[in-house]
C-alpha cells in the first residue's frame, strides 16, 4: 500500500497547508503519517509552555485521529527547530520506518525559520535514507526506494521579502475542504494566540480565504492546496510526479494565474 509522510513545524501547519491533500490520498486507499516536529509549546499567551504543549498535543491527537492519519509524537520545542544532527538522524529514522512514496513539508523559503528549518531537515534526512553508513536515531537500516518531495506554499502566499509564490501543481480539495476545516477546527487553542500573535481575527477564515485564493490562482477549482517537487537529484527519477498520478484531475499543472 502506498504511503505518505507530511513533516510540518508546528501542530495545525498540516491542518493549514495539506489536510485536503493528505485525505484526499487517504480516500485513494494511501496510509498516511502525521509529523509535526515542535510541541507548539510556545503558542499561547495565557497559559504556561508545559500547559501549552499538553493542550496542543492534545488538539493535535484529535485532529489527526479525526482525518485517519497516523500520529508520530513531536521531537523539538517552538523556534528550537534547528538544522542540527541530533533532529536530522531523528527524521530520518522516521523516515526509514514509514518509507513513503511522497515527502509532504514546508516551503524553503517562507515567514517564519521553523518552518524553513523543518524543510531543510525534512530534504537532508531524505537524501540520507539511502545511506548504509548513517546512523539514524532510533536506529533503522537504509532504505533504497524513491521518494518524491513536494513543498507546500508559505503563508500568504509569499516569501520572507514579500515576494509573492506560484506554486507549479494545484490540488483540487473542494470536495474535502469542511473535513479539512473540522480538523483545523480542532485547534481551539490556537484562535486566541493566532488573532494575537499575528492578526488573525478567525484563523478557520483565514484558511478559508488562502483555500479559496489558491483555487483561483489554479484557473480551475474552488478551493485548493500548492505544491512545487522538490528537485529530484538524490531522490527519484527526474519525471517522478507520484502526487499527480495518483490524484489525476485533481490535479492542474502550471497553467494558473499568478498572484500580482
Amino acid at each position: 500500500m502506498p504511503s505518505v509522510l507530511a513533516v510540518f513545524a508546528h501542530p495545525d501547519d498540516i491542518e493549514f497547508r495539506a489536510a485536503g491533500t493528505l485525505l484526499l490520498l487517504r480516500d485513494r486507499g494511501w496510509d498516511v503519517h502525521y509529523c509535526n516536529l515542535s510541541s507548539g509549546d510556545l503558542g499561547s499567551s495565557v497559559m504556561s509552555a508545559k500547559k501549552t504543549a499538553t493542550v496542543r498535543a492534545k488538539e493535535a491527537r484529535q485532529a489527526c485521529q479525526r482525518l485517519g492519519f497516523i500520529w508520530y509524537p513531536s521531537i523539538a520545542h517552538d523556534l528550537q527547530i534547528f538544522y542540527t544532527d541530533k533532529l536530522i538522524r531523528r527524521v530520518c529514522s522516521l523516515l526509514r520506518r514509514v518509507q513513503p512514496t511522497l515527502l509532504l513539508t514546508h516551503p524553503t523559503s517562507d515567514y517564519m525559520e521553523d518552518h524553513m528549518e523543518t524543510a531543510r531537515i525534512a530534504v537532508t534526512a531524505a537524501f540520507a535514507r539511502s545511506a548504509p553508513n548513517y546512523r539514524t536515531v532510533p536506529a533503522q537500516k537504509a532504505i533504497s526506494s524513491a521518494m518524491t518531495l513536494y513543498h507546500s506554499t508559505p503563508h500568504g502566499l509569499k516569501g520572507p521579502l514579500r515576494q509573492s509564490i506560484c506554486p507549479e501543481l494545484w490540488v483540487n480539495t473542494t470536495s474535502v475542504h469542511a473535513r479539512k476545516r473540522e480538523a483545523l477546527a480542532c485547534h481551539a487553542s490556537q484562535k486566541e494566540w493566532l488573532d494575537v500573535s499575528q492578526g488573525m481575527d478567525s484563523y478557520l477564515e483565514a484558511m478559508d480565504i488562502e483555500s479559496a485564493l489558491l483555487g483561483q490562482m489554479s484557473g480551475s477549482f474552488r478551493e485548493a492546496e500548492g505544491w512545487t517537487r522538490h528537485l529530484h537529484l538524490g531522490f527519484g527519477a527526474e519525471r517522478d510526479d507520484p502526487l499527480s498520478e495518483a490524484l489525476g484531475s485533481l490535479c492542474q499543472k502550471g497553467s494558473g494565474k499568478r498572484r500580482k
